[in-house]
């Protein structure tokens, strides 16, 4: 039994060299479209940064209450969602919550993008999401410091590794619910309809995604607490926000820091999680 050990030992697959190699040739040869890539997304989350911040911090908290009203009809999330932000900047973290926030927004944006159309096309092509689900149990199982390593080889330090690590962690969850939301559209809903002479076009427009909606919108909710739930490993490579604080009260030992830190963050949390979440009579 030793020695099959090893021989198993002594003839290790170099799998790791494998995707080192590749990483490097990635690096090598595309060093221009990973500059270009990494310039464009700072810019983006640079400036939605510096929007935030520019606009006065009570007009700020007046909008997203007029926004959490007008979405939800509840004076009492209103009144939540203002005492919230006046208490983030009470303690002193506006500047990192929007940090965060443009983050959160961006990789919420691109994961969207990216997974509903791809949700879509795999509804329809049942061969498709067989070939992508193995990488969809791959993006939501690997940890995450293990794709974290090779977009900061190839991004370098920055929002940039930060965004794309957080795109790859929370790109399956709109993929697999706009797929669920397409295939659970009842059968007669369809046939109905293909009966009155439905394009496939004109069948997804105002038969599919009308009724996935509540499903889709469930996965974009979803999309956006797993992007902020890599706030603090985003932090690690330089991307700011909220992870900041939470990072140097973890190394520094700072209980006060990193309590503050976390509940921001919680706040944070529940104010997406309220204001974008599906209205109850959607799910319904």
């Amino acid at each position: 039994m030793e020695q099959f050990d090893d021989w198993m030992s002594d003839n290790k697959l170099p799998v790791g060299a494998w995707i080192a190699s590749g990483i490097e040739l990635l690096k090598t040869h595309g060093a221009g479209f990973f500059d270009a890539l990494s310039n464009g997304v700072r810019f983006v989350i640079d400036g939605m940064t510096t929007a935030l911040v520019w606009l006065p911090k009570p007009l700020l908290i007046l909008l997203v209450a007029v926004l959490a009203y007008a979405l939800r009809r509840s004076w009492q999330l209103t009144l939540f969602v203002t005492l919230a932000l006046l208490f983030i900047l009470n303690q002193g973290y506006w500047q990192e919550t929007m940090e965060t926030l443009s983050l959160v927004l961006s990789s919420a944006l691109v994961s969207t993008v990216l997974g509903v159309p791809l949700g879509i096309a795999a509804a329809h092509r049942p061969w498709l999401f067989r070939a992508i689900r193995p990488a969809l149990d791959l993006m939501q199982t690997l940890p995450t410091f293990v794709y974290l390593i090779p977009t900061l080889v190839l991004f370098g330090l920055g929002a940039v590794p930060g965004l794309i690590s957080t795109v790859i962690f929370s790109l399956p969850a709109p993929v697999r619910l706009t797929h669920l939301g397409i295939t659970s559209v009842p059968r007669p809903l369809i046939e109905a309809g293909e009966s009155f002479g439905a394009t496939r076009r004109q069948l997804l427009w105002k038969v599919e995604l009308p009724s996935a909606r509540p499903m889709i919108l469930a996965g974009i909710t979803q999309c956006i607490m797993l992007s902020l739930s890599m706030v603090v490993i985003a932090a690690l490579v330089g991307a700011g926000g909220l992870g900041v604080p939470v990072v140097r009260a973890l190394n520094t030992v700072r209980v006060d820091t990193g309590f503050e830190a976390g509940l921001v963050i919680v706040l944070l949390a529940i104010i997406l999680d309220r204001v974008c979440r599906p209205a109850e009579r959607e799910r319904a």
